[in-house]
């Protein structure tokens, strides 16, 4: 018996020989990040990521009404913990695997300033904002007009994304001058990509805190362990430092 699990586990170190696929829900803000990993993930172990992404909230919602991701990537703390009350996760598997940072951004150079002034100055036309209700980076956004003092006379100017990826879409096609986005969907090692932008101050808003967790339909999946256990590599962790995420100290 001894000799035939040590011949399994053997068997088990060799990616190609247990090559799977792995269905995943991503939240629209490591996007960006996962889609390296996963291209990167499927080299090292010969196993395939296929990402969904969208808003916490909509992910969140078709995992209760049965669709078969296997791993939920989540923008918060509270949708895993959730699923892990209703019994949907696998027990133990729940993580925080990045905490992200919240940006005000556009893509005019020198439109918005380091310190956030313009949200004060009036002169600000139309804002882009994920949903509250439905995004973690939303309802960060919102906690951050609130803790600002603005959350009345700008919430007739905002225009509600239903996710940040969407929020972030507005503002890049130039449909909104500036919005609400994640720090990721902007920066590359550490500097800016284009435009200009104000990271915001954690203290403004809940921190950013991001699980993830094996739903029950990868509890017996190889791909899914795989992609948990390369998520804490020293590699995937690159390249989520390069979209400007950290981690829990």
């Amino acid at each position: 018996m001894r000799t035939i699990l040590t011949f399994l586990c053997c068997l088990a170190s060799f990616p190609a020989a247990r090559a799977d696929e792995v269905l995943v829900a991503v939240a629209a803000n490591f996007a960006a990040p996962m889609k390296e990993i996963a291209e990167s993930f499927a080299r090292a172990t010969g196993h395939r990521a296929l990402l969904a992404f969208g808003s916490t909230g909509r992910l969140y919602a078709q995992i209760r009404n049965g669709a078969p991701f296997a791993v939920l990537l989540a923008a918060d703390r509270e949708t895993p913990e959730r699923l892990e009350r209703f019994g949907l996760t696998v027990p133990g598997t729940r993580r925080t695997y990045a905490i992200g940072r919240l940006a005000l951004w556009s893509p005019v150079a020198g439109q918005v300033d380091e310190a956030g002034q313009v949200l004060k100055t009036g002169n600000v036309g139309r804002l882009a904002i994920a949903n509250p209700k439905l995004a973690p980076y939303g309802r960060a956004a919102a906690q951050t007009l609130q803790a600002l003092g603005l959350w009345q006379s700008l919430r007739p100017r905002l225009v509600t994304a239903e996710s940040i990826a969407q929020s972030h879409q507005f503002v890049a096609s130039g449909n909104v001058p500036l919005g609400f986005v994640a720090l990721s969907q902007v920066v590359r090692g550490g500097r800016l990509l284009s435009g200009s932008a104000w990271q915001v101050p954690e203290r403004l808003h809940q921190p950013l805190r991001q699980d993830l967790a094996v739903l029950r339909p990868g509890e017996h999946s190889p791909a899914a362990a795989a992609l948990l256990r390369y998520l804490a590599s020293a590699e995937a962790r690159r390249v989520i430092t390069d979209y400007g995420y950290r981690f829990v100290p």
